[in-house]
C-alpha cells in the first residue's frame, strides 16, 4: 500500500525506531507506531472534513486494529506496552 502522506523515508524511520530494523515491518510495535501515524494524519483530516464518513469508518477500523495489537502487546510484554505508549503519546 502506497501513502501519500507517509514516505518511503517515514516508514523505514518508524521500523526502525520501533522494530529494530528497516527490514522488520512484521514487529507488533512498529505496526503500532505506523498505525499511530496513520490514525493521527486522518484524525487532522476529518477535523477539516467533518462530513467525510467513508474516511471516518477507515479511522475507527484503524484504532480498533491499534487496540487489538496494544492489548496482545500489554499481555506479552507489559514494560514493553508502558514504554511504546509513552513513547507514541497515548493514554493521556
Amino acid at each position: 500500500m502506497a501513502y501519500t502522506y507517509l514516505s518511503t523515508d517515514d516508514l523505514k524511520a518508524a521500523f526502525k525506531e520501533f522494530g529494530g530494523e528497516e527490514t522488520n515491518t512484521g514487529s507488533v510495535v512498529a505496526q503500532v507506531a505506523v498505525l499511530t501515524k496513520r490514525i493521527n494524519h486522518l484524525a487532522e483530516h476529518l477535523r477539516t472534513h467533518k462530513k467525510d464518513h467513508v474516511t471516518r469508518r477507515s479511522l475507527l477500523k484503524m484504532v480498533g486494529r491499534r487496540r487489538r495489537l496494544l492489548r496482545y502487546i500489554a499481555k506479552k510484554d507489559i514494560n514493553k506496552y508502558r514504554s511504546l505508549i509513552a513513547k507514541l503519546g497515548l493514554r493521556k
